[in-house]
């Protein structure tokens, strides 16, 4: 989730909201005025909803307000009415209790760790959404007069909706208020008694918090119809979803169509064209070349088109279409002749190993190492983030400094490096690379001559270790994507606001590295500033101030940064709603933060951008990508779009077995300690290695609801398993794979429980047969977003408790996988993002450098041959020897990297069995971490320990192990090679 990456800016609270016209805040009242005093009562009535359940019962444990809670799990539920159980509780004189539920079988929903605060009377819990009101009760039939209220939610982004109310001269309802129906698409619907008032005061809310208040004033409406949109109350109003006359009117023909040709590419944009209702996309029609006319529809003023033919003529004609289908005439022709193909790039290749055998070092290339100075940037936030006074520009580390450390990672045992999104940045705050602006192109802060991305790639590979680029398809930066869609933002060059935008540069192309003289900052917004209106705006109150203010006292402009509910971003390229429901639908097809602007992706011209983007870097030679924020884009998209790309792809360039060790690892965040994330199978890890088991619509949009839908409804105890990580007794078999998405998943169960080694162990295990296969699983304790137990703090359990954790994961099944300075417990206990509100060297994500000056060379995997100054004491610290020797076990025994395991006949808190067997090779250790195991039912023979080099020669299928120590582990292997290594402060 980039929310936490992305910039805070001082103002941007401000901007945001005085930006949508609508845009709810987060407030702990409706106001003052919708604030009654809270009746007291003796009862709760709590409806708990069973349709996104797979529980076969249901328990409520809860605490009445200052009174202790119920012993768990709680006090069984009843049947209510279809979809319903219900309980009532006894309060006393508790005016509201605490509550979470349970199937009763140790699966929670305790609203994401915060439980439920639920007030008395009737109180239904839907999906995470508390509302008051009796779900089984008959219809009311009224006693007085009625209001009908229909409220609008097309630019809030609600899943549901409640309104909180209180007849003229009544009591208000009682928080959050009733629910409202849906009525159609962006309206709800709620007709209320309001006895002999003739109208009622109302707050409108989405059950989780968010609130509509009239900007602290309440609603008054009248009884009868009326409609709430926009801050605006039409009393008497027809009804919004009442059928309307045909429309049939056609829209104007778009006017001054232009385009112009790079390389083998086309841009074509337009001036909009009106219609009486309005107009839903245009129809670009494409003449010319050998391939005969096409038409594409596209939802904005532009199109870039690519992949054309060389040296050839173009035209291009558009007419616009309305929401009813009327489309206009013809526009005059375009047209543009298009140049010779771009040069590729040399060409690398995968190693195309099996992944499992790479241990994964994961790098922030700007915070590396630095090996030129002269790419180095501060950004517009380098003195306000504190970074000026460290000295410490935000992009230091870079390619460069990369490839000369590559030697150290190596060294440490590592031979595959996780490195961030490397394509153009474009953000005030951009060094991390999750806000993507061309995705065609390198980021010039991370490469210098002789130092590009390729060569970095290739002094990898030639040292025998792999690259995983760290890319994003969920969203670009807020500035848009070039070559699909970049907006035209409003900026006011007055006292106020011109510390922030670029002096206005004609022709200027942003390239992140260039920095404007007068202001000596990066471009950020330069070449998109605009002060007046540009032909075909679409954004809404263009350039108008909001009424607010910024964290400064600026005033704050309408279209001064882009958003979702502006207009400013067109629906054939990216959504335009925000998130409501962190584990609802919606995630997936919404804005997580104002800086991310979230792609379409079910969108073919977006399929196609990024997919092109994605293919240049496969031909560059990487060895994998891991997918940031894979939960935000529905499964069905990934398996049926980019997943099947990304094989076609390498397979068309490398041939079928590089695809197969192509190595693709999705961050599915999933924030708690089930098995299930809060029971919705869509939003965990594990979903994601799987693919579809029926056939969806063939729209994508459609196809994805349909899917989203299916599968909450088979709910989590109907979802395929896989003894794929599972030895049979003591027999490896060979994994069925035939159901495998093509993704992997970092394994956010252990990482969440890495508090301590053994929970973390015993979590992993439990989610493994609903993973396809676990042994891929990429598993580390912490890394540039979270600690164990979402700690916003690097990892900070001690120097023990650290060597323990390698241990277990250079040993368990999964792939072990390190942050980089974890080796040395580099900034434990520091807040590991704060954006620029403080100075980097004080975070998680602080500059590396300075302990790798010096020299180093590797003779080996977890060798050294020569080290000399700082980089060779940061090489003798305790954790990088007892890491060192890990790697040289791991890799010397491949039951240890590729091997299935089990806990059959085994004792002991962390302790299991591996094998593998493939060929000639057959491999089979007994491992134990910190504490004594006995192993019964194992094959008789000669086992030697990897740690100590203990020799046990088995007779009657039982082995005992002593208890080796905090951190240390035993490796007893089955005709084994023996001691591995020599002793160190943990392994001995």
């Amino acid at each position: 989730m980039r929310r936490r990456r992305s910039l805070a800016h001082p103002w941007a609270a401000g901007a945001l909201a005085a930006a949508t016209l609508v845009l709810p805040v987060t407030i702990p009242t409706p106001s003052a005025a919708a604030d009654p005093a809270t009746a007291t009562a003796a009862s709760a009535t709590v409806f708990y909803s069973t349709k996104t359940k797979n529980w076969s019962d249901h328990y409520l444990h809860y605490a009445p307000d200052g009174g202790p809670w119920t012993t768990v799990p709680g006090t069984r539920m009843q049947a209510a009415c279809t979809d319903w159980v219900k309980l009532t509780v006894d309060l006393g004189s508790a005016a509201g209790l605490q509550a979470t539920f349970t199937d009763g079988n140790g699966v929670w929903d305790n609203n994401g760790g915060r439980n439920y605060a639920l007030g008395t009377g009737n109180i239904t819990v839907k999906d995470g959404v508390v509302a008051h009101s009796d779900p089984c009760a008959a219809p009311d039939e009224g006693s007085g007069n009625e209001a009908t209220v229909y409220y609008s939610t097309q630019t809030l982004g609600w899943t549901t909706a409640n309104v909180h109310y209180a007849p003229a001269g009544g009591s208000w309802t009682a928080v959050p208020g009733v629910g409202m129906e849906a009525a159609c698409a962006g309206w709800w619907k709620k007709t209320v008694d309001i006895g002999s008032a003739t109208s009622l005061k109302a707050a409108f809310n989405n059950g989780n918090g968010v609130w509509d208040n009239n900007n602290g004033a309440d609603y008054t409406i009248a009884s009868g119809t009326s409609t709430v949109k926009n801050n605006t109350v039409t009393a008497n109003a027809e009804d919004p979803c009442a059928a309307e006359e045909p429309d049939t009117q056609a829209p104007s023909v778009p006017a001054d169509v232009r385009a112009s040709a790079t390389d083998t590419s086309v841009v074509v944009s337009w001036d909009a064209a009106t219609d009486n209702v309005g107009v839903t996309r245009y129809q670009v029609t494409r003449t010319g070349g050998t391939k005969g006319s096409t038409v594409t529809d596209v939802g904005s003023t532009v199109l870039s088109d690519t992949g054309l033919e060389e040296d050839t003529a173009y035209t291009y004609t558009v007419k616009a279409v309305d929401a009813a289908g009327n489309v206009s005439a013809a526009s005059t022709a375009a047209k543009a002749t298009t140049g010779k193909n771009p040069p590729a790039p040399a060409a690398g290749a995968p190693l195309g190993t099996d992944p499992r055998k790479d241990p994964i070092y994961f790098v922030m290339t700007a915070r590396f190492h630095d090996g030129d100075s002269t790419n180095n940037r501060g950004g517009s936030q380098h003195t306000k983030s504190g970074n000026a006074a460290n000295d410490d520009p935000m992009f230091r580390g870079d390619f460069k400094g990369l490839v000369e450390r590559l030697d150290y990672i190596k060294a440490l045992g590592f031979s595959a490096v996780w490195i961030t999104p490397v394509v153009l940045n474009r953000s005030d705050y951009d060094y991390h690379g999750y806000h993507g602006y061309d995705f065609y192109e390198v980021d010039a802060r991370l490469e210098s001559t002789g130092a590009s991305y390729q060569d970095l790639i290739n002094a990898a590979h030639a040292k025998g270790m792999k690259i995983y680029q760290d890319v994003v398809y969920n969203h670009s930066s807020r500035w848009g994507a070039k070559g699909l869609f970049t907006p035209t933002v409003y900026g006011v060059r007055d006292s106020q606001w011109s510390w922030y935008y670029d002096e206005r540069n004609e022709g200027f192309e942003y390239d992140g590295l260039t920095v404007e003289p007068k202001s000596g900052k990066s471009y950020y917004n330069g070449d998109l500033w605009s002060t007046a209106e540009p032909t075909g705006n679409t954004c809404l109150n263009w350039g108008k101030p909001t009424g607010g203010k910024s964290a400064e006292g600026y005033t704050i402009y309408n279209c001064q940064w882009p958003g979702p509910t502006s207009g400013m971003f067109p629906k054939a390229y990216y959504h335009q709603c925000w998130i409501g429901n962190w584990e609802g639908e919606d995630s997936r097809s919404c804005w997580l933060h104002e800086d991310l602007a979230d792609f379409d992706t079910e969108s073919t011209p977006v399929q196609n951008y990024l997919i092109g983007a994605y293919d240049k870097y496969i031909d560059m030679g990487v060895d994998g990508f891991r997918v940031d924020t894979a939960v935000h884009i529905p499964r069905v998209t990934w398996n049926r779009r980019f997943l099947p790309a990304i094989q076609e792809r390498v397979t068309q360039k490398f041939g079928a077995a590089a695809a197969q060790n192509f190595f693709v690892f999705g961050e599915v965040a999933a924030f708690v300690n089930d098995k299930w994330n809060r029971g919705s199978v869509n939003h965990s890890a594990q979903f994601y290695t799987w693919k579809e088991r029926k056939e969806y619509s063939a729209d994508d949009t459609t196809a994805a609801i349909e899917q989203y839908d299916h599968e909450n409804n088979l709910g989590t105890g109907n979802q395929p398993t896989s003894t794929n990580a599972f030895l049979d007794g003591n027999t490896y078999h060979a994994p069925d794979h035939s159901r495998f998405s093509g993704m992997n998943i970092i394994d956010m169960r252990m990482h969440m429980n890495f508090g301590d080694a053994v929970n973390a162990y015993h979590n992993g295990k439990d989610s493994d047969d609903s993973v396809n296969d676990a042994t891929y699983n990429v598993v580390y304790v912490d890394s540039h977003d979270y600690g164990p137990n979402k700690s916003a703090t690097r990892y900070s359990g001690g120097t023990d408790a650290w060597a323990e954790n390698m241990s277990l994961m250079w040993t368990f099944r999964g792939i072990p996988t390190l942050y980089y300075g974890s080796e040395i417990e580099f900034q434990k206990g520091k807040q590991i993002d704060c954006g620029p509100t403080c100075p980097l060297a004080t975070t998680g994500r602080a500059y590396y450098g300075d302990h790798l000056a010096g020299s180093v060379t590797a003779s080996g995997f977890g060798t050294v041959a020569s080290a000399s100054g700082q980089v060779a004491t940061t090489l003798a610290q305790p954790l990088v020897k007892h890491l060192q020797r890990l790697n040289q076990i791991r890799r010397a025994v491949p039951a240890l990297q590729t091997g299935q395991y089990s806990t059959e006949g085994i004792s002991g808190s962390m302790a299991y069995k591996r094998r593998y067997t493939s060929g000639s090779t057959d491999s089979f250790a007994l491992v134990t971490v910190t504490d004594a195991a006995t192993y019964a039912g194992i094959p008789n023979g000669t086992y030697r320990d990897a740690v100590t080099g203990d020799v046990r020669t088995v007779t009657n299928g039982s082995l005992s192990v002593a208890a080796p120590g905090k951190g240390n582990l035993r490796v007893y292997v089955l005709d084994g090679p023996g001691k591995i290594g020599t002793d160190g402060p943990y392994l001995k």
